[in-house]
């Protein structure tokens, strides 16, 4: 198995609001020490990736109590674990179905009647879908939305270049675990098409003939808008991924 980072994750040279809503949240947030302290600034925190899990918990020194958290994906239940964060000692919401780890899940297995008139903080890479945000704001709920850390495509180097070109003059299976990463492999492959020769093949019709595997529909959907046919949906989870590839022997 071989690993291609296709996204830099960077942090934010100046994460001025992410810095100020973890005060927010830490200021007024109830102890276990303190359990008469005032209710914490916001009612719910929810994370759309590990990436802004570890990117919070830099800052994060004391985890409040009384917070409803949320994550997307088994990923960052794990993550959030690892930072001390977990049941039953806090309230962890998370999609029912693993299989369907996106923000219409998550908004599904909230109390969204309970959120009505209180604070919510939702910290993410910069950009990024709104339906979370705006899903919680139909329900009543006030929502900040900061970002943790800067998401981008790496730039084609020679070494890169050359490992691509290896891995796609043989048949693989690819592991996708994001939209964002495909799209930014689909533009790395168009570059590199940019400069070939007429009449060899192309990168990128070469790379829509790999088999795809992936763990969300969302990613299959955008796989199959940039012309993959041949692609595997597995659900998250590292045990389904790796079940998918045992399938495969």
């Amino acid at each position: 198995m071989e690993v291609l980072p296709l996204l830099e994750i960077t942090p934010l040279a100046e994460p001025t609001e992410l810095l100020a809503a973890l005060e927010r949240l830490t200021s007024s947030a109830a102890s276990a020490s303190a359990p008469s302290a005032p209710a914490p600034y916001y009612a719910l925190v929810a994370f759309v990736s590990p990436n802004a899990i570890d990117a919070a918990f830099v800052h994060l020194k004391t985890v409040p109590s009384g917070v409803t958290w949320a994550v997307v994906g088994e990923g960052s239940r794990v993550a959030l674990a690892a930072h001390g964060v977990a049941s039953p000692g806090a309230h962890v919401v998370s999609p029912l179905d693993a299989a369907r780890s996106d923000s219409e899940h998550l908004l599904q297995a909230l109390d969204l009647a309970a959120l009505d008139g209180k604070r919510a903080l939702i910290i993410r890479g910069d950009g990024g879908r709104e339906l979370l945000a705006d899903g919680l704001r139909a329900a009543g709920a006030q929502v900040d939305v900061v970002p943790a850390y800067r998401r981008a495509a790496p730039s084609l180097s020679p070494e890169l270049e050359a490992t691509l070109r290896r891995l796609l003059a043989q048949d693989n299976d690819w592991i996708i675990t994001s939209s964002e990463a495909l799209r930014g492999l689909h533009g790395l492959l168009a570059e590199l098409d940019a400069r070939a020769p007429a009449g060899e093949i192309p990168c990128v019709v070469s790379m829509q003939q790999q088999h795809l595997i992936v763990p969300h529909a969302r990613i299959a959907e955008t796989a199959h808008n940039l012309g993959f046919s041949r692609t595997t949906l597995t659900g998250s989870g590292d045990e389904r991924l790796l079940a998918a590839l045992q399938s495969l022997l």
